[in-house]
């Protein structure tokens, strides 16, 4: 009887193995349509997966405010805290929206226009400026006499037309995320934001019942420290972007900076990817300053704008971030350049909080191993 149960099992074993090769073989024959599938079903649950991030995003700002409606002596407050809770996160970020399109969004655009109008101008005032330099100066370079010949016959402002690239951005946030799909992601968010602590019960009994229990507990420490890490840097980082760009946008319109509001917003911005993110902005600052108020004018909002920036590396973000991710710069670059060239922006700016988590795993098995090495040693010296 047992003769024929281990045949059985065999064949089982060979049927399932052969079975498999046929679906990869199958698979890889017709790998187009395969993949047409894949990328089709990732299209369909799209809304889903944005209303999973938004959830995760708002999930510690929901339970800060949902903790302070528990204490509150209303009963009927302190019983719908969480919906009260979900529901005044929800108006927050309606409010700053609100901000956003009507006071911001409205002097930066302006700004965007009357550089666009004007960028054509400024370009042939930069190319006389360069050719009355003294030819023996170093930027009469071969290098940047080919590069200046190749575009000097270029009409620079049809390619910035205004038009263009309104119909160039409505037409990319309409092939990314339609109406239904963001209605759907806000949906989402907020059924799991209300059942976020079923949700987890049902991951952790999932993951104590399939994993074994040393591999459980490490799983959920690095589950807790991941959320930390990136709710930590991400808040930081925004609030930090925020503060930045206010403070560069009222120092430079001090200054009497032209398109202040555009250049401080964008300093805010790219403030947000560490090292990188603040050299690429100020350049191009300094470029635009240069261009529209000379050489002085220039010079002095790189001095001003690289004190700001050093009251903020040093004083503001500390403060805000409360402990360091204490990350090595080179790590850092590292880690930004390699996520940008795989994901872009949303990969460098994402790229810090995860090598931050691979770095607490990584020390983690490096001290694992060398606890293992000692009790060895320990055993054979005894």
């Amino acid at each position: 009887m047992n003769e024929l149960k281990n045949h059985g099992k065999k064949w089982l074993y060979w049927f399932v193995l052969a079975v498999a090769i046929i679906i990869v073989y199958k698979a890889l024959d017709n790998f187009g349509d395969v993949m047409g599938m894949v990328m089709k079903f990732f299209d369909i649950i799209t809304p889903f997966l944005a209303g999973i991030f938004i959830s995760y995003l708002l999930y510690m700002p929901c339970r800060k405010i949902e903790e302070a409606y528990k204490k509150s002596k209303i009963k009927l407050i302190a019983k719908k805290s969480r919906a009260l809770g979900i529901l005044t996160v929800y108006l927050i970020i309606l409010l700053l929206l609100i901000i956003l399109i009507n006071f911001i969004l409205p002097v930066v655009f302006e700004s965007v226009v009357d550089l666009i109008n004007n960028i054509q101008n400024y370009y042939e005032i930069a190319i006389s400026k360069y050719n009355n330099l003294p030819e023996d100066n170093i930027l009469k370079s071969d290098i940047v006499n080919d590069a200046i010949q190749n575009v000097q016959n270029l009409n620079i402002k049809q390619y910035f037309k205004l038009d263009k690239i309104l119909e160039y951005v409505i037409s990319a946030i309409d092939a990314v995320t339609g109406l239904f799909d963001v209605v759907v992601a806000v949906i989402v968010s907020v059924y799991i934001l209300a059942e976020r602590v079923q949700i987890l019960n049902s991951i952790k009994k999932l993951a104590e019942a399939v994993l074994k229990e040393k591999t459980y507990k490490n799983l959920g420490k690095y589950f807790n420290n991941s959320n930390e890490i990136f709710f930590k840097f991400i808040a930081s980082q925004f609030l930090d972007a925020i503060i930045v760009g206010i403070l560069v946008t009222i120092a430079m319109t001090i200054m009497g900076v032209r398109y202040a509001p555009l250049l401080g917003f964008l300093i805010g911005l790219f403030n947000m990817i560490p090292y990188i993110g603040a050299i690429i902005a100020v350049a191009i600052s300094a470029l635009i300053t240069l261009i529209t108020g000379g050489v002085s004018q220039a010079i002095w909002m790189l001095i001003v704008v690289i004190i700001l920036q050093q009251i903020d590396a040093n004083i503001i973000n500390p403060k805000i971030i409360g402990q360091s991710l204490k990350i090595s710069p080179l790590l850092v670059i590292f880690a930004i350049t390699v996520g940008g060239a795989y994901f872009g922006i949303i990969g460098m700016f994402l790229a810090v909080p995860a090598i931050a988590v691979i770095r607490i795993v990584v020390e983690d098995y490096i001290d694992y191993k060398i606890a293992i090495r000692k009790d060895l040693q320990q055993k054979e010296s005894q």
